[in-house]
């Protein structure tokens, strides 16, 4: 049981008003403030041996031999296994688990990932063997032992080069390194729109490949049960479920509750722990094999090098204006590089995500995109907090601000004259999403107050006084949240006098204690530490969908509430028999059944109790116990508006953020620090990517960035006080009114500071800067722009 789990028994519920919007304190992060918690490394298994991994050392070769009886003979080595060894034993490669059609009808290619390679290496730091000893010291000392023979190809870790007509393919069944040719929406419609535009505006971006940098690496402990024939892995997953079925069908060939899965303290995610990854295979085969325990925790060298990467692509669009600036259509084609694999959800966060968002908040009668999933030799891409989605909204908001410059129209006008307005909602977008609420309008104009927009000269003249630019953006963004639009939860009340939750989702920092204990124990009018919330254990949970897509409160809190409300209405009927009166008699409020004017009562707990003293042995239809499934009619829609003010130092090209501001709609805020927290993460790493993150190869597929030397993350002196505002406008579509809060921050800030660089840049003349704009970048392109002055 991880430190968040237990920590549910102490939750203080004291002046606790959940669902108000008003500020409390998160109730798990005492044990993980002060050394309590339990990460995966913290955990160790009596008689457990370690593992080390031998990965490979360039980015595209043939394996000619994996010697390992070096290394088999070095102190302390237990066993040591490479792929052949698996091949031998029939273990499966690592599928993706969602899949397209391409514009052709074809089905996409799908490069499985091999839990060990044994024919060919497609990234630099894929692992080719894996040595067990008696001590991870060992262990690593013995992995360097094992020698590998590689007959080097030509690699091309870059999406525009892997497209080059003279490079090898990195898979032979997928010519020209192309994945998946996709495409969504009227091109024809589109075509006709823009024949009628006044204005045309064109965009092409490099969305840079970034590294998720979780606090906590990777870490796994694998165990196999020889009489019982079940395996358990213990890893910082974002779900159970989807972990064990591609395990158990995709890798072993067996029935998915002969693996169980237990995830305790997740120290952050943002997308990357959703992945099945190869070394939580070979570690449950080689404990099978070796009959021990087996533990591993990634170096930060191996994190950089094998967690999944996020972004990663060159993204070029058009916007067709009519002469008073409406926006007629709009044309988009995205390169996404993929990187060797084809991941978990590779496919829908470099299709549908994008697509989905293309409309935003505007009024755009015609849509088109165009998607090429490319195949590179770099680590696989995964999801990264916002999963395709801020791409999209950075491609429009760049258009939007380039079509203003170039068309004299002040930046917050154009926006305001192509805003969709309240009165248009339920609204049916042309790439198929239908927003049912939105206040667009009034979100921009309350930001441009709170970040005072017309004060902006007068600051700009201050700045010019110290010999800085000033310049100000704007991220105006809609994204859909939600994923997969079922979840289940399961309600119990046990033996203890407690109420169990089981969800499926995965808490990694948003704070699942704070909300979906509080959430139950409103709902059945219980006290918060009656609650007991379970979750990161297959054994336990319901099958649910990961923590991604900012689902977790849309889907399993929408659940939860319908499991709440069931249970009461079985308890109505309980009650009714119990207290001898008819079911329409009787009432429930503050955790308490009453027959109606009467002094007649039973409170829900002890109702449980009783109804499950009564039951037959292992029959819960006669008790309180409940599980329920809340299926979504379709995504939700969190936006807002997001103002970032910068100045730069044009000696030396340095950025500093002065001001940042943020107005965001996520439905009904279920417990504000927690949405702000959610909020002031994903700006921090939006302005990250604009300012400084970027996971370079070199041309040989060799990783340039292979620690926090090379790669810039943002440290707290490089962000501002931020301004969070929140205007609520409830989800019509699910029973709690949220609309997700996990990814908005991304979505706002990476166009709002983009934007910002680039307006203190125009009055030096420079009007495009490929991300990241760091100082060098900054400071080379003012001095192009003064050379070209002369």
């Amino acid at each position: 049981m991880s430190a968040q789990q237990d920590e549910t028994q102490q939750a203080d519920g004291a002046g606790l008003r959940f669902g108000s919007g008003h500020r409390t304190i998160r109730s798990e992060d005492a044990p993980l403030l002060t050394g309590r918690g339990q990460f995966t490394d913290d955990l160790n298994i009596d008689g457990q041996a370690h593992a080390a991994f031998v990965r490979a050392t360039v980015a595209h070769a043939v394996i000619r031999k994996v010697d390992t009886a070096s290394a088999m003979k070095m102190p302390g080595v237990i066993a040591a296994i490479t792929g052949r060894d698996l091949a031998a034993d029939n273990i499966g490669d690592i599928p993706p688990v969602a899949s397209f059609n391409g514009r052709d009808g074809k089905p996409m290619f799908q490069a499985a990932m091999p839990v060990l390679a044994a024919e060919r290496v497609r990234y630099v730091g894929e692992a080719v063997s894996v040595v067990i000893a008696e001590t991870a010291d060992q262990a690593r000392d013995a992995a360097e032992a094992v020698e590998v023979e590689l007959d080097p190809l030509a690699a091309a870790p870059a999406v525009e080069r892997a497209m080059a007509q003279d490079v090898p393919a990195i898979w032979q069944d997928a010519p020209g390194n192309i994945a998946l040719d996709w495409e969504d929406g009227d091109a024809a419609l589109v075509d006709a729109a823009f024949a009628r535009a006044a204005h045309i505006e064109r965009v092409r971006l490099m969305d840079t490949r970034l590294a998720p940098s979780a606090m906590e690496p990777r870490a796994a402990i694998a165990s196999f049960d020889a009489q019982s024939g079940r395996y358990t892995l213990i890893a910082p997953t974002q779900g159970v479920a989807v972990v064990r079925k591609v395990l158990a069908e995709g890798v072993f060939k067996i029935p998915a509750n002969q693996i169980r899965i237990l995830t305790h303290d997740v120290g952050g995610g943002f997308g990357m722990k959703v992945q099945t990854y190869s070394e939580y295979a070979a570690l449950l085969y080689v404990a099978r094999r070796v009959g021990r325990p087996v533990k591993w925790c990634a170096t930060r060298l191996e994190s950089f090098l094998t967690d999944t990467h996020g972004r990663d692509g060159v993204l070029e669009a058009e916007l067709a204006l009519d002469a008073g600036g409406k926006f007629l259509g709009l044309r988009v084609r995205t390169y996404v590089g993929i990187g060797a694999y084809t991941t978990t959800f590779a496919a829908i966060f470099s299709t549908t995500n994008t697509k989905n968002c293309l409309s935003s908040v505007y009024v755009i009668p015609a849509i088109h995109i165009g998607v090429k999933m490319v195949l590179t030799n770099a680590a696989p891409l995964g999801p990264y907090r916002g999963a395709g989605r801020p791409e999209a909204i950075y491609l429009i908001e760049r258009l939007i601000d380039k079509a203003a410059q170039a068309m004299d129209i002040g930046r917050a006008m154009l926006r305001r004259r192509n805003l969709i307005p309240a009165s248009a909602m339920p609204y049916k977008t042309p790439n198929g999403p239908i927003y049912d609420s939105g206040e667009f309008r009034q979100i921009l104009e309350k930001a441009q107050a709170l970040a005072d927009w017309k004060g902006l000269a007068k600051r700009r003249r201050a700045s010019q006084r110290n010999g800085k630019l000033r310049g100000i953006g704007i991220g105006c963004f809609l994204e859909v949240a939600g994923g997969i639009l079922d979840e289940t939860v399961d309600l119990r009340f046990e033996a203890d006098g407690k109420v169990a939750l089981r969800t499926g989702a995965q808490a990694m920092g948003q704070g699942h204690l704070s909300t979906f204990v509080p959430l139950v124990a409103r709902r059945l009018g219980i006290d918060p530490q009656a609650v007991r919330l379970v979750e990161g254990d297959s054994d336990e949970v319901p099958a649910g969908t990961p923590s991604v897509a900012s689902r977790s409160i849309m889907m399993a809190g929408s659940a939860t509430a319908m499991v709440c409300d069931e249970a009461i209405e079985k308890g109505r009927k309980g009650a009714s028999h119990m207290l001898e009166a008819d079911v329409g008699d009787i009432d429930f409020s503050d955790g308490t059944f009453r027959v109606v004017g009467t002094d007649r009562t039973v409170s829900i707990l002890d109702l449980a109790a009783r109804m499950r003293e009564a039951a037959p042995p292992g029959d819960a239809s006669d008790t309180l116990d409940t599980v329920a499934k809340f299926v979504s009619p379709q995504m939700s829609f969190p936006n807002g508006c997001h103002i970032c003010e910068v100045e730069v130092d044009p000696e030396t090209g340095a950025v500093e953020v002065v001001g940042y501001t943020a107005v965001d709609d996520v439905g009904n805020v279920l417990h504000e620090t927690i949405v702000e927290g959610q909020i002031h993460g994903g700006v921090a790493q939006g302005i990250g990517q604009v300012l400084g993150e970027q996971v370079i190869y070199g041309e040989d597929g060799q990783l340039l960035t292979a620690s926090f030397m090379d790669y810039v993350i943002p440290r707290a002196a490089d962000l501002p006080q931020m301004s969070v505002q929140h205007h609520v406008v409830p989800c019509t579509t699910n029973p709690l009114g949220a609309k997700g809060a996990g990814e908005s921050g991304v979505a706002g800030s990476l166009p709002s500071a983009a934007n910002a660089v680039l307006d203190a840049l125009a009055h030096r003349g420079v009007s495009h800067l490929d991300l990241p704009m760091t100082p060098q970048r900054v400071w080379s392109a003012l001095q192009r722009s003064r050379s070209a002055d002369q």
